[in-house]
């Protein structure tokens, strides 16, 4: 199969109609977003590996007038040429970029500039749907895709960098009304831990060839996975308070090296948006989550959340498991008796970010999009409350390196094989 060809997968079969009618609805997702936030809350970069709201609105329009209106439209006028500098993150064929680290410093253009240049991107874009040939939509349609699906990306890290931002306001203002969903986690009632067993198998992983996905996904590929057990549930707020209050952050038995040395020096004691009894900015003594709907009671029942690596993976050994391999994630994905796969949290596996078996980046700048990444990261499965409806599937492979904690990142226990007891129970496939 050539690199073209695999680009061309990468895009669902769409009429332009369809293309048309999702474009239209993801780019206002966007700004229903920003909507809830002020000029100024939109400029603030908190830490260098978040961006500015601003920044984000501005790059997702960037992809659409850098890798389809330029390169295929001939005679489209930039909305100004100086964005191409301003709003690369970081495609190196693309041409050189502003600093990642100094994007709060880019208090110009404003808010409102920013938002008149998306609306030249969409007018520009829509204008092409509707009257590029044959030869140009063939080539376009699966990079409109592809900016569709990345738009969807810097969607939930618009949410992650927002609530980063806010937690260092020190009246931890809300993002979204208490009562907002899907930003809301409905409580439920607190369920002891059973496991659900999967039997040797060889089994296939990566993307099945339906629908979209990006080039990391594949090529799907054949996995020994010996028997093992998965947790029928995600490890809840109450679940790692009890690892809090048995000392887990002060036994260095419980940690990777690397991520004990984090802990030492950052100071790690909780979840970062955790507020500890007696924390002066909590409403009351008892233990406070900071969350994109405010300062709310710990809900014992609720997944944990904003946790990296090292700390799920120094939960595991306290509780006398460990984490899946994204393989094991893979083929429990659709079980009888597994809960919320999707959709709360995402979940860290132990899988390093590899390459699968046959991959080869795309050609031209969109090859950077994933393959370039491919060391010094773990794999996240699933999908959380912040993630796009419709944007997952089980083969999606998320990324992020071991001590990343602001995104909505949290685990499933795995095991390998117990006797079997009452609170396992077998696969049913």
């Amino acid at each position: 199969m050539t690199v073209s060809s695999r680009l061309a997968d990468l895009a669902v079969p769409h009429a332009r109609e369809g293309l048309f009618q999702r474009f239209g609805s993801v780019r206002s997702h966007s700004l229903a977003l920003a909507a809830p936030l002020s000029a100024e809350d939109q400029c603030v970069q908190s830490m260098p590996d978040a961006s500015p709201t601003k920044w984000h609105l501005a790059h997702t329009s960037w992809f659409f007038e850098a890798v389809l209106l330029q390169p295929l439209w001939p005679g489209y006028a930039a909305f100004d040429a100086r964005f191409f500098y301003l709003f690369n993150s970081y495609y190196e064929a693309l041409g050189p970029r502003h600093p990642r680290p100094q994007r709060g410093l880019l208090t110009r253009p404003g808010v409102d500039e920013v938002l008149a240049y998306r609306r030249h991107v969409d007018a520009a874009v829509e204008r092409f749907i509707a009257e590029a040939g044959a030869p140009a939509w063939a080539a376009a349609a699966p990079l409109l895709e592809l900016g569709l699906q990345h738009e969807q990306q810097h969607q939930e890290l618009l949410l992650t960098d927002v609530l980063h931002a806010l937690s260092c306001n020190p009246l931890l203002p809300a993002y979204a009304p208490a009562d907002a969903a899907p930003l809301r986690l409905v409580r439920e009632q607190p369920e002891p831990l059973r496991w659900v067993r999967r039997p040797e198998a060889i089994v296939e992983v990566g993307h099945d060839g339906t629908g979209f996905a990006f080039d990391n996904e594949g090529p799907r590929h054949r996995r020994l996975l010996p028997a093992y057990e998965i947790a029928e549930r995600l490890v809840s707020c109450g679940d790692y308070l009890r690892f809090i209050e048995d000392g887990g952050y002060r036994r260095a038995g419980l940690w990777l090296s690397d991520g004990w040395g984090h802990v030492q020096a950052q100071g790690w004691q909780a979840p970062p948006y955790w507020l500890a009894p007696g924390d002066p900015r909590a409403p009351s003594d008892d233990w406070q989550v900071f969350g994109l709907t405010g300062v709310q009671a710990l809900d014992p029942a609720a997944p944990v959340m904003q946790l990296s690596f090292y700390e799920a993976a120094a939960y595991a050994e306290w509780a006398g498991a460990r984490l899946p391999t994204e393989f094991e994630w893979e083929a429990a994905h659709g079980m009888d008796g597994l809960r919320d796969m999707a959709g709360k949290v995402w979940q860290w596996t132990r899988s390093s970010y590899e390459p699968y078996p046959g991959f080869k980046p795309l050609a031209g700048a969109v090859g950077e999009y994933n393959g370039k990444f491919m060391v010094g990261q773990i794999v996240l499965r699933g999908a959380s409350l912040a993630t796009p409806a419709g944007h997952a599937r089980p083969s999606y492979r998320n990324f992020f390196p071991p001590h990343a904690r602001w995104q909505f990142s949290g685990l499933r226990l795995a095991r390998d094989p117990q006797p079997a007891t009452t609170a396992t129970q077998e696969s049913r496939e």
